[in-house]
């Protein structure tokens, strides 16, 4: 189990005053909305790592032709009972061959975490906490033991993990 400070992740999300910026500027490690993409995607340079942040009603098919230019896709899970992300997720790696780092948003809950583990083939799977206390079980920190895979981001009290901003 690896712990990554949300402070000095490379990644963030481009946003300003707490709403998406709908032209953002080419910089590298940025996680951009499909709306964001589709408006910058002719003229992203391809030496920028980019990252593209999909909502669990989109369609990964319609970013399939993109996929070679992202080197992150970060899936939304809007509540523990909405598994669409899963489905994506196993798209991602099995059909499209997606090879980059995939991470889940959201209401992730540890039970979930074996579902994580199959559902997203190989790589490293990056798990985003806003209370670690609360997913600190005995049991869970022992199966996150034997799977060096997880790591985990844990964000400070009431802050977002993606706008650095805020933190």
């Amino acid at each position: 189990m690896k712990f990554i400070d949300p402070n000095h992740d490379r990644w963030h999300e481009v946003t300003a005053d707490d709403s998406t910026v709908a032209v953002p500027a080419a910089e590298p490690w940025s996680i951009v909305t499909l709306a964001q993409w589709q408006t910058v995607r002719g003229s992203w340079p391809a030496e920028a790592s980019v990252g593209l942040a999909v909502d669990n009603d989109v369609d990964i098919e319609s970013v399939a032709g993109d996929l070679p230019r992202f080197a992150l896709v970060s899936l939304h899970f809007p509540k523990w009972t909405d598994g669409r992300a899963y489905s994506q997720a196993r798209l991602l790696r099995a059909r499209f061959r997606f090879a980059g780092e995939i991470r889940a948003t959201g209401e992730v809950l540890i039970d979930m975490l074996p579902l994580l583990a199959r559902t997203y083939l190989r790589g490293v799977i990056h798990w985003v906490l806003d209370n670690y206390s609360t997913h600190k079980h005995r049991e869970g920190e022992e199966w996150l033991r034997h799977r060096p895979r997880f790591h985990l981001h844990l964000t400070p009290a009431r802050a977002s993990w993606m706008n650095q901003g805020e933190t």
